[in-house]
């Protein structure tokens, strides 16, 4: 019999045919059942999924619920204890800084400490430095030290000043060593500052002599003459005095 396959036309014997018809039945049969196991998979998949997450739903709920905890406590905090602490603490430096203008160091000092000692914050940091100010000047140098000491030394001004006074206050108490270490602090956050460098620079190097380490002395009035000619003439601090001596002692 002819067999028509896309308009062409093959002779087959009926036998072939019902062998081509038989093997098309059983690929459909196959392709069905494979289709059919596939969406079961699917199916049990998800409801394996599904079971999952009700399974896992107490546990999410709980780290929801310890997340809500987590962000209640901390607009807490802010609100109810830092936001008031910040605002009680400004007030009380506010009334020290009124002391220390109408000329009642004492009283000024009394409140700063007092800050200094309750809270944590940036008026506490103030009341510190403050603090040091005063005691510096009444030759309280170990008081002075410990509020420096609690002091975070930051900023391009405030920050390299504080430890040049604590430097001060080293070489008071005859601590040579941690005056060198608290100039080196001053001269590294002070950077390339024209007027704070190199003062920090002649007070390091004034300790050196005192220690007697002539050639590192030499060595600081070298690197103001090098690198800070506007200071020795703005200040009219003769460095080429100070460098020839050094040398001189340093045997140079």
């Amino acid at each position: 019999m002819l067999f028509n396959v896309k308009n062409n036309y093959y002779f087959c014997t009926r036998k072939t045919v019902e062998n081509i018809k038989l093997t098309q039945d059983k690929m459909a049969k196959k392709q069905e059942q494979g289709a059919r196991t596939t969406l079961e998979e699917v199916n049990e998949s998800l409801s394996t999924a599904a079971q999952r997450i009700e399974d896992n739903k107490k546990y999410i709920n709980w780290a929801l619920i310890a997340i809500a905890v987590l962000v209640l406590l901390a607009v807490g905090y802010i609100y109810g204890i830092r936001n008031p602490n910040l605002q009680k603490a400004k007030d009380q430096i506010g009334n020290a800084d009124i002391a220390l203008l109408q000329g009642n160091q004492d009283e000024a000092l009394k409140e700063y400490e007092k800050v200094a000692a309750e809270f944590s914050n940036k008026p506490a940091e103030r009341a510190h430095l403050n603090a040091a100010i005063i005691q510096y000047e009444k030759g309280e140098y170990e008081k002075a030290a410990k509020h420096l000491e609690s002091y975070s030394s930051d900023g391009n001004l405030i920050g390299p000043a504080s430890q040049s006074l604590l430097g001060d206050c080293y070489v008071n108490l005859k601590k040579l060593d941690k005056a060198i270490a608290a100039y080196d602090k001053a001269i590294s956050l002070a950077g390339d500052n024209e007027a704070y460098a190199p003062a920090f620079m002649i007070k390091k190097a004034t300790v050196l002599h005192e220690q007697k380490k002539y050639a590192d002395e030499a060595a600081i009035y070298q690197t103001i003459k090098d690198k800070y000619p506007t200071y020795t003439q703005q200040t009219g601090f003769n460095v080429d005095k100070y460098l020839e001596r050094a040398n001189a002692l340093a045997g140079k």
